[in-house]
């Protein structure tokens, strides 16, 4: 019995170690008598639909790789030809990416994020809930320009850094939590308490050594620090320094330096000083991942999302000139200042409680030794960054242009800058995205007609003077071909649904919702959207929805844009489970927060964002949008998709 138990679960090991390969093979067979017994062109584009989202759901191959079926299964079942499928892989919102990708490649080439992200923290302060809101803030505003990925990646080792230097102060002085700076005329006060808390927080961070042994021993500040294969995090060595390296089995090993402190009595349950260091950590990690996804939503080009929302409602509906970067902006700045306030105070209530007095204050009487060395921390960090430099001068003038020629392409409200030109039509987001990132591979990276130059600016271009802003290496290494292909992926999946008239058919079998209001498809169509992303990546469940939703609103006659914009952006609320969006796992990777955390906080986080995006469309987003009509566009689409 026991060998047949065996050989059993050895078999079961077997199938689930393959379970990837069985359903790359089983699903397009199970599917394959569809076509083969209807043979029409709306049953030939379902199958191709319904075995690339299910390998998008199921994540069976890459992404990317999933996202190229349409590519060849079209032309094999005669609904596309192969020179059609293949126009839809690069669209001017490919461009408009490529063009982004350069100014974040100077961005990050010449650390202005750093800049940015230490600066705003200086003004927020130490105190836990001003840090959290100053992280927030700093991430919100390089997420509107970064992919939430890259911001996420580039914030989390800067408060890492910080409470790293929270926990490591606590060990130093025990009773730091309850002691408090006060002013001369204090002292007593400040005596008194001491007393009372002597015997408190007296804990240690207790620390791993079944991880293999780093092979460097120095450190750099923040993100730059190496540690045997990857990547960490740590401060900076000084004179006799003591190294603790402490892993959570899901990151690479992190070096983190502390001082030479008395140890103190170790408690074997817990590896932070004190209960509330530990929420301090939570909540300060999770609010970064969330501030995110909630600056990704503020610009088109702010995650991938938005960009798909984009190109298939301008393809679908070509004559609607009602999307482009300032009418976005106009709409979801509102929601993202809304979610921004309501996420920290959900975060601040869940994890620090409701004393925002005690966790707000800017007073320099009421900081207690660790937040003031913590202070001192990280202005120790930005004037390490020295003076601005020429490229990161250069970087911000660029990022300052592409945003205000963007605003004033067409601003709808006033003649654009496009009217001086006499043929319309021809200029896009994408042409002033590309022409600015093509001049950084050209401008020198040294200020001209300068023999002296910034030390950052010597170091990447000491072996010749005249090298540009960006290389072919920078742009390369951050641009996320992937996405890409997917974006790809999903514009054939929608061209193939409209020429086979299989969105048409959809949209007449959703006929019987036609008794709901519009702002009951809306919140449905926001609810099912959210949950469904929890499990699958946004971009490809949003590929999947987008025709079927546009399809639905036309069979309902209310304006296309009530449904799609809000599930465009509920599809980004992905935040209960680390598997819900990058950002969210490489929080979790850290190893501070843990999965029953993320999913207590991620549920207030998605209920606040549907709630305020429902609150958007149904308010400004009316006249904005002239939601109150069934849009003379969307008529002719209709006729024309009928026919």
């Amino acid at each position: 019995m026991r060998l047949e138990a065996a050989a059993r679960m050895d078999v079961f090991r077997k199938l689930w170690a393959a379970r990837k390969l069985i359903v790359v093979v089983f699903i397009p067979l199970s599917l394959l008598p569809l076509p083969l017994i209807h043979p029409t062109s709306e049953a030939c584009c379902a199958y191709v639909l319904m075995v690339t989202a299910v390998y998008w759901v199921s994540e069976a191959v890459p992404l990317g790789a999933a996202a190229l079926v349409p590519a060849f299964l079209y032309p094999l079942f005669g609904v596309l030809k192969s020179s059609e499928v293949a126009a839809e892989y690069c669209k001017d919102t490919t461009l408009l990416l490529m063009g982004v990708i350069c100014l974040a490649a100077s961005i990050e080439k010449w650390n202005l994020h750093k800049r940015i992200a230490l600066r705003m923290v200086m003004i927020a302060g130490a105190k836990p809930g001003m840090l959290v809101l100053g992280f927030m803030c700093c991430t919100v505003f390089l997420s509107m320009w970064l992919s939430n990925t890259s911001t996420t990646a580039m914030v989390m080792p800067i408060a890492e850094a910080v409470l790293q230097q929270l926990i490591c102060t606590g060990l130093a002085d025990g009773h730091a939590d309850s002691e408090t700076v006060e002013a001369p005329e204090d002292d007593s006060a400040a005596s008194e308490k001491e007393e009372d808390n002597l015997d408190k927080n007296q804990l240690e961070l207790l620390y791993h050594n079944n991880s293999s042994v780093c092979s460097k021993q120095e450190l750099t500040t923040l993100s730059e620090v190496q540690c045997c294969e990857g990547n960490g995090v740590g401060l900076e060595a000084t004179s006799n320094p003591t190294y603790i390296r402490h892993t959570n089995g899901l990151l690479p090993q992190v070096a983190i330096e502390f001082p030479n402190v008395k140890r103190i009595k170790a408690r074997r349950d817990s590896q932070y000083p004190t209960k509330r260091d530990h929420m301090i950590c939570k909540c300060l990690s999770l609010s970064i991942t969330y501030a995110a996804t909630i600056g990704g939503l503020i610009t088109i080009t702010g995650t991938s999302t938005n960009l798909i929302f984009a190109e298939q409602f301008n393809n679908r509906y070509p004559d609607a000139k009602v999307i482009n970067f300032g009418t976005w902006f106009i709409f979801s700045f509102p929601i993202a200042i809304i979610m921004l306030v309501l996420t920290w105070l959900w975060l601040h209530f869940l994890f620090l409680g409701c004393n925002f007095r005690e966790t707000c204050s800017w007073s320099k009487k009421r900081k207690t030794r660790r937040e003031m060395l913590s202070e001192k921390r990280i202005h120790e960090e930005y004037a390490k960054l020295g003076p601005i430099s020429y490229p990161e001068v250069v970087t911000g003038v660029f990022f300052i242009l592409m945003t205000l020629l963007w605003f004033t392409r067409e601003p709808g409200f006033v003649p654009g800058w496009t009217s001086l030109f006499e043929k319309k039509g021809y200029r896009t987001d994408a042409t002033v995205s590309v022409l600015l990132g093509f001049l950084l591979f050209l401008i020198p990276a040294r200020r001209p007609f300068s023999s002296s130059c910034s030390s950052s600016s010597c170091r990447n271009t000491e072996s010749d003077p005249m090298a540009p802003m960006i290389t072919w290496k920078d742009f390369q290494k951050l641009m996320p071909w992937e996405i890409v292909i997917l974006v790809g992926g999903g514009y054939a999946l929608a061209a193939g649904c409209k020429v086979s008239g299989l969105s048409v058919w959809i949209g007449r079998q959703l006929e019987p919702m036609s008794g709901l209001p519009p702002w009951a498809v809306t919140l449905l169509a926001c609810l099912l959207v959210s949950a469904v992303t929890e499990f699958a990546s946004n971009p490809a469940t949003l590929t999947v929805f987008l025709p079927i939703l546009s399809a639905l609103s036309e069979t309902l006659r209310i304006n296309p844009l009530q449904t799609l914009i809000p599930s465009t952006m509920c599809v980004s609320f992905g935040v209960m489970l680390p598997v819900g969006n990058p950002p969210n796992a490489i929080v979790f990777s850290y190893g501070h927060v843990k999965i029953s955390d993320m999913v207590k906080a991620g549920f207030g986080v998605n209920l606040i964002g549907v709630v305020v995006v429902m609150l958007a469309i149904s308010t400004w987003g009316v006249p904005l949008f002239n939601l109150n009509e069934f849009p003379d566009w969307a008529i002719a689409r209709n006729v024309t998709g009928g026919l």
